[in-house]
């Protein structure tokens, strides 16, 4: 199987039809911040690839809640609507369902290898692996500070997201036509 060189490691071939989860502590603003800015991405740069998209926090502070609204202002300066997302928790089924599980920080990343089910599929990394370097290691939580921690969780949200965008379309089979080739 090919490998392709990243960052911070080497990520696996995908196959199409590659499904991701984000992951952060409560689920209302890096982890959606994260999915609201990789569909926008998928959505106006690379409708082609099948993707599926969610996010979910480690603890159950805010199930049901929407993204923080520091967050969804944020993000809308940026044109990147969050507001139809909703909070929810991990569940031991994610690790089954989905073949990418990417924690904003270190703290999340450990959570998620203790919830991990035995014989799980997914592959857990951090999501700033795929941001170009030099990055952080984490994605600070904005949660207790001010406008400009979620405008930096947006800049940083969208390098990795371009990242990870570009490590896809990488990834995507190509049709005989897109490569040149004919019948």
């Amino acid at each position: 199987m090919g490998r392709v060189a990243s960052a911070r490691g080497r990520f696996p071939v995908v196959p199409t039809g590659v499904r991701i989860l984000f992951v952060c502590l409560g689920n209302i603003c890096r982890s959606p911040t994260a999915e609201g800015v990789l569909r926008d991405l998928l959505t106006r740069e690379a409708p082609q690839l099948d993707v599926e998209i969610d996010s979910a926090g480690t603890g159950d502070y805010h199930i049901g809640a929407p993204p923080d609204a520091r967050s969804q202002r944020a993000a809308l300066r940026r044109g990147i609507d969050l507001s139809a997302l909703r909070a929810r928790q991990v569940s031991p089924e994610d690790f089954f369902r989905f073949d990418w599980i990417l924690a904003m920080d270190e703290d999340n990343l450990r959570d998620l290898k203790a919830l991990r089910p035995t014989g799980s599929t997914a592959k857990l990394r951090l999501f700033l692996d795929f941001a170009p370097p030099p990055h952080p290691d984490a994605v600070p939580d904005p949660y207790l500070g001010d406008a400009r921690g979620f405008e930096r969780v947006l800049d940083l949200t969208t390098a990795a997201a371009r990242g990870l965008l570009a490590w896809l379309e990488q990834q995507a089979p190509r049709s005989p036509d897109a490569a040149g080739g004919s019948d």
